[in-house]
């Protein structure tokens, strides 16, 4: 389908401003914002002007209106397909039916390399394969990497736990196929964003608690850990900055069902009691962001069960960072860091 022109003007104008002499994009995106001792970047300024002269927001009306909000606006921030990165769709088979998933394969990757299975973010309501498809392809290509990208089953359809049973069904499947997929099975991580994150974080801890496979390695990019406790950074940056209070309250009230313990690992992956054993960890925040403190708890938590974790905040950055690759510098920087590390962290793996 193709995509409306008021949306593709936008995309157009957005690409613009970014390349505007500095003073310009300051002139545009207004004062400098200082919060908790943090300097926002520019280009997170200056995207935040232009979604607020454009009337684009997250979270807007029903569902169904969100999820064709947020396929639509990804055209505005996300850029052109990386390449060169080979796809392939595959089913992912579970007790409750097939998964779609696509394999990304940077080209001339030699079989045997390791792999990741990444699971998108977007409150378990509204994110898909197709909105984080060119995080996903630089972060294959930049860490060389397989990335198997899942769509997991979404609220309110399908509420918690199913999000969880389908993650790690998906790891699962990815270790027992690791040859169909050109992997390692002992270089297989999990991996997500915000959303994600925190499916990641549960499938880890699911898979050790089961006693039999474990993931190599994770990433865990904004992961939400806990919706037990208010943090502070949930005060600091409760509006005006991408991701709000007002979205994670509507985004808990389609995926958590009434009368859902909270503390349930499953759910709160900063609640589980024990957390020795988990796999070695890498955890990116970002500064202007209500799930920082939460994120950064959980790397805190790690390290006193004697994982090895490392923590970064991009401190100049917001909440979604990942997906706007295609405006700016300043977060296709944050998401090379980011590639390097998994690549070297999978690199360790024997």
């Amino acid at each position: 389908m193709a995509i409306p022109l008021p949306v593709r003007a936008q995309a157009a104008a957005s690409q613009l401003a970014f390349w505007l002499p500095t003073p310009v994009r300051r002139a545009v995106a207004g004062r400098p914002v200082r919060i908790d001792g943090q300097d926002l970047a520019l280009d997170a300024q200056l995207l935040l002007r232009l979604q607020k002269i454009a009337r684009a927001e997250l979270v807007r009306g029903s569902v169904e209106q969100s999820r064709a909000l947020l396929d639509a606006g990804r055209h505005l921030v996300s850029g052109k397909p990386i390449e060169p990165v080979s796809v392939r769709e595959i089913a992912v088979p579970t007790p409750d039916g097939d998964l779609p998933a696509t394999l990304y394969t940077p080209v001339g990757l030699p079989e045997g390399s390791p792999l990741l299975v990444f699971f998108h973010g977007g409150g378990w309501v509204i994110g898909t394969r197709s909105s984080h498809d060119n995080a996903v392809r630089f972060l294959a290509k930049h860490a060389g990497v397989r990335v198997l990208s899942i769509e997991y089953r979404l609220a309110p359809e399908f509420p918690f736990p199913a999000a969880t049973e389908d993650a790690l069904a998906a790891f699962e499947y990815a270790v027992a196929k690791a040859g169909d997929l050109g992997a390692d099975p002992a270089r297989i991580a999990v991996g997500g964003d915000s959303a994600g994150g925190n499916l990641a974080a549960v499938t880890a801890q699911q898979a050790v608690r089961r006693g039999g496979p474990v993931p190599a390695f994770q990433l865990l990019i904004y992961p939400a850990t806990d919706f037990a406790q208010r943090y502070r950074s949930q005060d600091l940056f409760a509006e005006n900055l991408f991701l709000t209070d007002v979205h994670m309250k509507w985004f808990e009230g389609h995926y958590v069902p009434e009368g859902t313990d909270l503390t349930d690992p499953r759910l709160s992956p900063l609640r589980a009691d024990d957390l020795s054993g988990l796999p070695p960890a890498l955890i990116v925040t970002a500064g202007f962001d209500p799930l920082r403190d939460e994120g950064e708890a959980y790397a805190e938590k790690l390290r006193e069960a004697g994982v090895e974790v490392a923590l970064r905040r991009q401190e100049d950055l917001i909440h979604g960072f990942i997906n706007f690759t295609g405006v700016g510098t300043r977060f296709r920087e944050a998401l090379a860091e980011m590639a390097g590390a998994l690549r070297q962290g999978l690199s360790k793996v024997h």
